[in-house]
């Protein structure tokens, strides 16, 4: 059976599948919650194509990375691996819960998912059980907890998304990764446009929503010279310099018409995850990665725009 999941994990465009044993979770884990007699957690994680950061990184094309990297891999790629998998094992008898991230709804009563809209979230729903997806990540052996909570791979590094099912099946256990990968350099934390993540490697969603999308006129090219009229600080906002509260982050977002979104709710990320660029191109540099390129990710020295340019 486990032979079998893999296999169709990988003919449905999982690069990586890992087994966690449910002894691996905590008794009050959400792992429970869902399915108080899982015995297998199944992880699949899914590598962000190296090309689609390639528009952002020229900053000359952006829908890609949101429409085929985040949208139809999480609505439409992970999803139908998941099911195929379920399927093979509903037909074997045993019980099978796909768990994919519900990227609209929170349990958190204040705070917000930079990848969707923040008015298309539902928070304080912490009757709707989640599981918390990175831990299940690392404790399956998808990869490494990195220094900014994400999920460090040996042949994608950050360039990854995951996705899981429960299962009453008892599969042989896949090894959690021992860390070998982030060096704690706080590139990631340097490259942040908006400097949402903290010293501790800790990232304020709200802050991270506000460049996520774009604040930045230092690397927006989309953003007209009277961004932001209005608001006292818009040099700070435009700059990156500026401290959002979930007050002025609704603020400064609601003035962002730069940029079309996606489907689903999904924003178009302006930032390009410039935190898991500089991730990765550190990555490839210390020549780290398992899986190599004829040409080094990073071809020039990174552009940007003066913010003297907006007044």
């Amino acid at each position: 059976m486990r032979d079998t999941i893999i296999k169709i994990a990988k003919e449905n465009g999982a690069d990586i599948v890992g087994f966690a044993p449910a002894e691996r979770f905590d008794r009050d884990s959400a792992v429970f919650k869902i399915m108080p007699k899982t015995k297998t957690v199944i992880g699949l994680a899914f590598r962000v194509l190296r090309g689609i950061y390639r528009g952002i990184e020229e900053g000359s094309t952006y829908y890609q990375y949101t429409t085929m990297a985040v949208e139809n891999m999480e609505e439409t790629i992970m999803p139908m691996a998941e099911l195929k998998i379920a399927m093979e094992l509903e037909e074997a008898g045993y019980t099978a819960i796909p768990q994919r991230r519900h990227q609209q709804i929170m349990a958190e009563k204040n705070s917000t998912n930079p990848e969707v809209a923040y008015d298309a979230v539902y928070r304080d729903k912490g009757v709707e059980t989640q599981m918390d997806f990175f831990d299940a990540a690392v404790k399956c052996g998808l990869g490494e907890k990195g220094f900014y909570n994400t999920l460090l791979t040996d042949e994608f590094g950050p360039m990854i998304r995951y996705c899981f099912i429960l299962t009453d099946a008892e599969l042989e256990a896949t090894d959690v990764i021992k860390p070998h990968l982030c060096d704690k350099c706080g590139k990631c934390r340097a490259a942040c446009p908006g400097k949402a993540i903290d010293e501790n490697g800790n990232t304020d969603p709200w802050q991270c929503a506000v460049y996520y999308n774009g604040a930045n006129g230092t690397k927006n090219p989309f953003m007209p010279p009277d961004a932001f009229e209005g608001i006292d600080n818009r040099i700070e906002i435009i700059a990156g310099e500026a401290k959002v509260t979930p007050e002025t982050a609704r603020k400064i977002l609601d003035k962002i018409y730069f940029y079309p979104p996606a489907q689903h709710a999904y924003q178009c990320s302006i930032c390009g995850r410039a935190c898991d660029i500089a991730c990765y191109v550190h990555l490839e540099e210390k020549g780290v990665l398992t899986k190599k390129f004829k040409t080094p990710f990073r071809k020039r020295e990174e552009w940007s725009f003066d913010v003297k340019d907006f007044g």
